[in-house]
């Protein structure tokens, strides 16, 4: 019986195949393998009774990320605040990256719309909105959420972002206006706290989404020089039309993507980020 996992907790996993959950142990050859089933996994299962049975084996995965645990993201929403705390888009890009390099699409989303200087959305939307789909949205009075709404049908989505956002108001309003197909969701469920402990995938009939604790960001431990460059998508056009095969795109001759920084088709503000993420992961090289 195929299905998908909704929650892992204390080795067990709750699972939903056809319209019911069931708590399942893993087999033991995922610990000999050294692989962890996640929330989010599609998984077959073999039932033992009514209520319970074993994950025999995890489907293909789109993605696997580790902190929080959770597969096949397939879209990383990412949530910032106009205001409250002010946004830094340094931090956005460093969340972008780690959805690029996840292989997960990103969706931006500034909240407290009704608090931020209209110079500040247009900023935000100048930036990014080339790049990646913007969503504004005031989680507040409501605006925003239905279009938010409509562009997650049929996706696997999670929220991140820096603490005070609002991701976990935005989460409530996209779960409490759905009828969840697990039966799962309460008042009680959608929590109004800053904290999650476990990972958690709720379904609805228009999409599902991820109550994690969190996402990290860019880390330099994971990612290589080469690798970074092909993590900010207004780059790709220019890669391999350097002069230079190895171009990092820093004071090398003939490099196109500093041509194109010139020209005015690369923001500033995401090629500053690009060299600070690349000064970090040559810094951690040294050590």
């Amino acid at each position: 019986m195929q299905g998908v996992i909704l929650r892992g907790v204390g080795g067990f996993y709750y699972v939903l195949a056809e319209g019911r959950i069931y708590e399942c142990r893993a087999r033991g050859i995922f610990r000999k393998d050294g692989v962890t089933p996640l929330a989010g996994d599609r998984v077959i299962i073999s039932l033992s009774d009514e209520e319970s049975g074993a994950v025999d084996e995890i489907l293909p995965r789109l993605n696997a990320f580790s902190r929080p645990p959770a597969a096949n993201v397939e879209v990383l929403v990412l949530v910032m605040a106009g205001r409250d705390p002010l946004p830094s888009f340094g931090l956005c890009d460093r969340f972008a990256v780690a959805a690029e390099r996840a292989g997960a699409s990103l969706m931006l989303c500034m909240n407290k719309t009704d608090l931020a200087e209209p110079a500040l959305l247009a900023r935000f939307k100048e930036i990014y909105g080339g790049i990646y789909p913007v969503h504004l949205v005031c989680a507040r009075t409501g605006e925003g959420i239905e279009e938010l709404r409509e562009a997650l049908k049929g996706k696997q989505a999670a929220l991140t972002g820096p603490s005070g956002a609002g991701k976990s108001t935005i989460t409530n309003l996209l779960l409490e206006s759905e009828r969840a197909l697990t039966g799962e969701i309460s008042r009680r469920n959608l929590r109004g706290r800053n904290t999650t402990r476990h990972t958690e995938l709720f379904i609805t009939e228009d999409f599902s989404l991820f109550d994690t604790p969190g996402f990290t960001a860019f880390d330099p431990q994971m990612m290589e020089e080469e690798e970074l460059q092909r993590c900010f998508p207004e780059f790709r056009p220019y890669l391999g039309k350097c002069r230079f095969s190895d171009c990092r795109h820093l004071a090398e001759p003939d490099c196109a993507v500093t041509e194109a920084l010139k020209k005015g088709l690369i923001s500033k503000s995401r090629y500053r980020s690009y060299k600070e993420m690349l000064q970090e992961i040559r810094d951690n090289r040294e050590y």
